[in-house]
């Protein structure tokens, strides 16, 4: 029958006619079914009705229907859900049974929709029958919602005898990826009268492992294709090589959207992938993260009230409702379960509607319910026109009846790549049929594992997948209605999904430019980010501050031990005097007190590597540039270093009798602030280059000693050694040391040594005062210069040059502080550009 769109409406109600005299009676009024011709269509409906009723009944885990409290759960989005399921159009006026359809969502077989219309006539003359009945809705052919009647929609809804194209077709071709081992020998070398006589030293082999080997396939729109396999079989390698997450000249084969190659930027607009771990903030709320994920990848031109719907939405969807206002919570804060936390991890990555979505083991660590509702929800999202591909360790019976294409890998290599209803046939053929108590995937896992253990490995069933596949292939391309023709070009699919609602991030205005084959144009023109770079910045900096509200008792147990050890050091350094003793005293006190500065900066090293994880996740597919989080985490760190600053100089300043009044004071803060700053951005940059808290703090201690030892307070600058002398120049306790000097001893009116006092400090110091003050006499006749005892013998700045301070002034110090900060927050971004890299070797 040769129409562009049939309607097969089945409804459950005891006063409507037969399903078959419908079709029969409409297939007349359109023209394809002659007038008296109802009883062949009846006698054709019928027996076929009754073979697909048997053939479904003996695969129970065929039949799709969700139950009750499943259904209500199915709340549509705007944009999002369709509740109406695209067939290919065929000749005839029924369709063959298809191996894996492309949506399931209200999508039942005829015999089972015949099986309910008989059921339901039987329950309307039973008095208990219900007066609710349920309509569902098979369209062959139907145009896409949102569609506006151009060529385009033609193309995706069908029109013509050639069938509807699929809109998204992710296929991947020979994938290989192989890595280098290193044969490691002995830890000590073989030593010569240990080998044979002329034995040559055996060199070190490096050999190649395969971790994927020609494995190949395709995702459809609609579609949830399954990666599975036993521990070290390629999962998760195979999600990374369609992810773009291995550098191509260590992968070969292909990958491609709708017949045209991935550009990397191009992917990381439409695509998503949520990692195996909950990478989320603990102290936010469900509906906080979501907020803020959508912020990231939802464009500025989109009005903050629509995001809020948009985020309702996904709650709803995601079945978070009850814990929208409930943190997400870690080991020390009671928080979401672990089934809640997972869908959070899904719903930050999709948040943007994505068109593929890669999943690494999404039910990893969750119980059977949980799990279940997790697939159940990517179902609803690969319903929604989206690709959806994840590796899955060992689906449980019922999630088995979610999936649609299953991949089972082998130590890199295909053993079976079909729909779930063909793994009964596929090991009967090979001598090997399930038990019909048992579950096929629990079934075909159980025997790659049995046969792995052999010496030829699964070679035997990788051999029988080649030759089913060959088998399979061409009735697999009939049933498909595509054979070898390519769907909608890469430009067309992504244009065709935004005018659906797609909210793809830098393409919302339903332009999208991509490079087709033949064209000369750049590789994709879509933006690169959803928001500008103050945009980002602003909504990073909020998240951050929020964050710092949840957790007050970091920063109070930072500000207590600063207060503490400035306490410390004002008991010690009470009231110093201006003799040399308190001279003494001063030196340490500032050596001390610009060294503790460093120390206690110390703690902001495990921030970063905290969030590390989350802010790789994040940048992996261009939630926002690296330069904004920098800026954005300096910004939120900077309030507390100058609170920290201001009690430490309140807390010793006056105690210790510092010298130089207000603006020694103000300049005593400044000095302070400017080395909590550059202490903190060495910090951070470490936290940048090491990976672990444990590697990080050893570097930082040791690293912050050698400052303080090249400083000048231990050795001053001309004493130290030519071949070190650099070193001292790169210590950052050496320029707030020699600024807090100058602040103190610059004041030329200002003496520290009188008389007697020459003698302090050395042998002559145990001299009664009287015969002190005879051996002053007798210098000062011998030099002929009058040396009494209240005469000043060292003001500040000769004491400044005895300690070999007098190449810098002390707001040239200040200023070089100031710079550090800065230089150490640079390097802190280049090693995020160097070191966050998602990608394998």
């Amino acid at each position: 029958m040769a129409t562009s769109s049939v309607i097969l409406r089945v409804q459950a109600n005891a006063d409507r006619e037969p399903a078959y005299l419908y079709l029969a009676r409409r297939g007349r009024q359109r023209g394809g079914v002659p007038a008296g011709g109802e009883e062949k269509v009846e006698e054709h409906v019928r027996e076929l009705g009754a073979a697909m009723s048997r053939f479904v009944d003996k695969l129970p885990f065929f039949d799709r229907r969700s139950s009750l409290m499943e259904e209500a759960g199915d709340i549509p989005r705007s944009g999002l859900l369709h509740m109406h399921h695209h067939q290919p159009h065929h000749s005839g006026l029924l369709m063959q049974p298809q191996p894996s359809p492309p949506a399931k969502q209200s999508s039942f077989t005829l015999a089972q929709l015949l099986k309910r219309v008989n059921e339901a006539r039987s329950d309307a003359s039973s008095p208990t029958s219900s007066p609710t009945h349920s309509h569902y809705t098979i369209e062959l052919g139907g145009s896409v919602p949102g569609s506006t009647g151009s060529d385009l929609s033609e193309r995706i809804g069908g029109g013509g005898g050639d069938g509807p194209l699929l809109p998204f077709v992710l296929k991947f071709t020979d994938l290989t990826y192989s890595v280098k081992q290193r044969k490691r020998g002995p830890c000590l070398p073989v030593l010569p009268f240990r080998r044979g006589a002329g034995e040559p030293a055996e060199p070190e082999v490096s050999r190649m492992k395969t971790l994927l080997d020609n494995i190949s396939g395709e995702a459809r729109e609609g579609e949830i294709m399954a990666v599975l396999g036993a521990s070290g079989s390629g999962k998760s390698t195979l999600i990374d090589a369609l992810a773009n997450r291995i550098v191509k000249e260590s992968l070969r084969g292909s990958v491609t959207l709708n017949g045209e190659s991935l550009d990397s930027n191009l992917l990381k607009v439409i695509s998503a992938y949520v990692m195996q771990d909950d990478l989320l903030y603990p102290m936010l709320t469900v509906e906080e993260t979501l907020m803020f994920a959508a912020e990231f990848r939802l464009p500025r031109s989109l009005p903050t009230k629509e995001k809020k719907k948009r985020v309702q939405a996904l709650i709803d969807q995601l079945g978070l409702r009850n814990a929208a206002n409930t943190i997400i919570g870690d080991e020390g804060h009671r928080g979401v379960s672990g089934g809640e936390r997972r869908r959070v991890s899904i719903g930050v990555d999709i948040i943007h509607d994505p068109i593929v979505l890669f999943l690494d083991e999404p039910t990893s660590g969750l119980d059977s319910t949980s799990a279940f509702m997790v697939v159940k929800v990517l179902q609803r999202i690969a319903q929604s026109g989206s690709v959806v591909v994840m590796s899955i360790h060992q689906p449980s019976y019922r999630i088995l009846g979610l999936l649609d294409r299953l991949l089972f890998l082998s130590r890199g290599q295909t053993v079976y790549y079909g729909p779930p209803g063909a793994l009964p046939s596929f090991f009967n053929d090979f001598g090997k049929p399930i038990p019909g108590n048992e579950n096929p995937t629990e079934f075909a896992l159980d025997l790659i594992r049995e046969l792995e253990t052999m010496p030829d490995g699964a070679t035997d069933l990788v051999e029988h997948n080649k030759k089913w596949q060959m088998r399979t292939a061409p009735k697999a391309k009939h049933h498909d209605g595509h054979g070898e023709k390519p769907s909608l070009s890469l430009k067309e699919a992504i244009s065709a999904s935004i005018s659906r609602g797609k909210l793809v991030s830098g393409a919302t205005d339903g332009s999208v430019s991509v490079h087709s084959a033949g064209e000369s144009a750049p590789a994709a023109a879509v933006s690169k980010f959803a928001n500008p770079f103050w945009v980002e910045m602003g909504v990073l900096t909020r998240r951050a501050f929020l964050n710092t509200k949840r957790t007050p008792e970091i920063f109070i147990i930072r500000l207590a031990a600063v207060m503490v050890t400035g306490f410390i050091l004002a008991t010690i350094f009470w009231r110093l005097d201006d003799s040399p003793k308190g001279v003494q005293e001063r030196l340490g006190f500032f050596a001390i007190a610009m060294s503790t500065m460093f120390y206690t900066c110390s703690d902001s090293l495990p921030v970063f590597l905290n969030e590390r994880y989350i802010f790789l996740r994040e940048t992996a597919y261009n939630a926002y540039r690296r330069s904004s989080y920098v800026l954005s985490h300096t910004i939120v760190g900077f309030p507390s270093l100058i609170v920290l600053s201001f009690a430490f100089a309140l807390t010793t300043f006056f105690a210790v009798g510092l010298a130089g009044g207000a603006d020694g004071f103000f300049f005593f803060v400044a000095i302070v602030l400017a080395s909590f700053w550059a202490g903190s951005g060495f910090a951070t940059f470490l936290s940048g280059v090491v990976t672990n808290v444990m590697l990080g703090f050893p570097v930082v201690v040791s690293t912050l000693a050698y400052f303080l030892l090249f400083s000048g307070f231990f050795i001053n600058r001309d004493r130290i050694p030519r071949y070190w002398l650099w070193f001292h120049y790169l210590s950052l306790v050496k320029y707030p040391y020699e600024a807090v000097m100058q602040n103190e001893f610059s004041d030329p009116t200002r003496c520290f040594v009188r008389g007697v006092q020459m003698f302090d400090n050395t042998p002559l110091a145990v001299l009664p005062a009287v015969l002190k003050v005879r051996v002053l006499r007798a210098m000062s006749q011998s030099l002929g210069v009058d040396i009494g005892t209240a005469t000043c013998i060292t003001t500040g700045p000769d004491f400044l040059a005895q300690q070999a301070v007098t190449d810098l002034t002390k707001w040239d110090c200040l200023w070089i502080t100031v710079a550090w900060g800065f230089l150490f927050r640079i390097l802190f971004y280049i090693s995020l550009l160097l070191g966050s890299r998602n990608k394998r070797r």
